[in-house]
């Protein structure tokens, strides 16, 4: 089933890149496997997928150390807690919610000599809910900078969870909006845009997303989170 719907979700974006007219390749696809068992992860690795996204650093652990057999890139996407994150530092290839100058830094200092600097993504509120961790859109700039100095990050794009929209051009502004935002930084050292999910794909993809985050259309409905 996992290898059937992963094939499914490959096909969507193929056909949403090609109404973009943007190169296939040009949209990594993030498996996100919080609350699946190693099983399942281990079942999508089989049918090529390669990179994985966790909300839940104990339980991302927990994966990580029964799948060390796989050549895995793991990509931390949930709420950073300031207690987790030498944990992130060290045991994560991406961090895709950095929200703060504080957190940016314990991941900088905390990131072990011996590993390439972290890939990490800037979040944005770009809906500005108050339920939702991001930086308001006019604080980005100063994050960006800030980040973009320490040495032990690698400072890669931005990150936006917008609200729930079915129209689908009300799905597209936000993403549009942030784009815009990004652009006008004149960073070129900005190469990501991790954004869409299951819902608003196609929306994602035709604003210029390079990472989609897709859970439930890979592994099926959400289970209660592990220990």
């Amino acid at each position: 089933m996992i290898s059937r719907n992963l094939n499914l979700v490959r096909q969507q974006i193929r056909e949403y890149c090609r109404i973009a007219k943007r190169p296939e390749d040009s949209v990594l696809l993030l498996a996100v496997g919080k609350t699946k068992p190693a099983e399942d992860i281990a079942e999508a690795y089989l049918a090529g997928q390669r990179h994985f996204g966790e909300s839940y650093c104990q339980e991302a652990l927990k994966k990580q150390a029964e799948l060390g057999a796989y050549d895995i890139t793991w990509h931390f996407i949930g709420p950073i807690q300031s207690n987790k994150t030498k944990l992130l530092a060290a045991h994560f290839d991406w961090v895709h919610s950095v929200d703060s100058f504080k957190n940016a830094k314990r991941l900088n200092d905390q990131r072990p000599a011996h590993l390439p600097p972290l890939n990490v993504c800037l979040q944005v509120n770009i809906s500005g809910e108050q339920s939702k961790s991001g930086v308001e859109l006019e604080e980005l700039p100063a994050l960006c900078e800030q980040v973009a100095d320490m040495p032990r990050l690698r400072l890669r794009g931005v990150v936006a969870i917008p609200a729930p929209e079915s129209d689908f051009e009300r799905q597209r502004l936000p993403y549009r909006t942030l784009g815009d935002a990004v652009k006008r930084l004149g960073r070129a050292d900005l190469d990501t845009f991790s954004f869409g999910m299951s819902d608003d794909l196609k929306a994602a993809i035709l604003e210029g997303a390079t990472i989609v985050r897709i859970g439930t259309a890979l592994f099926g409905a959400r289970g209660a989170r592990s220990a």
